[in-house]
């Protein structure tokens, strides 16, 4: 599926979308340059769990960001600063396999393939316009 949106709010009705068929265990990777708006889009997706979109910043600074009160927990990892030797370890597949979504920021990072996963492609098309592409599982 890929989708024209014009706005913030656009993005964020696109991963409100995606959000009601998602289920404990699913991860989300988001790739797109700087300021594509891939936070935007974890804000939809936080609000189509039903978390308030507003507690979502980017974890940029603490790697990981929990969002609950939805109907399930949304885990926020963005691994821009780090290097894909860095992120072996970090054990993020594992973190929404119980009881949450897993969205990742920059999954290019990781060293390894999340089999299953749905990759969403975020790309400046315009001042305000943005090309979103979602695929897998």
């Amino acid at each position: 599926m890929t989708r024209l949106t014009h706005s913030e709010e656009d993005t964020q009705a696109v991963a409100r979308d995606l959000a009601s068929t998602l289920e404990a265990g699913d991860v989300v990777l988001l790739s797109g340059t700087l300021g594509a708006g891939k936070t935007a889009f974890v804000r939809g997706l936080a609000a189509g769990l039903g978390i308030d979109p507003e507690e979502v910043c980017s974890p940029t600074f603490t790697l990981v960001h929990e969002y609950r009160g939805g109907r399930l927990t949304l885990y926020h990892a963005d691994l821009y600063r780090l290097d894909k030797a860095a992120t072996g370890d970090l054990g993020l597949e594992e973190m929404g396999v119980t009881d949450g979504v897993l969205a990742i920021e920059w999954p290019d990072r990781l060293t390894h393939e999340l089999s299953g996963a749905i990759r969403v492609q975020i790309d400046i098309a315009g001042e305000t316009t943005r090309r979103i592409s979602v695929g897998g599982r």
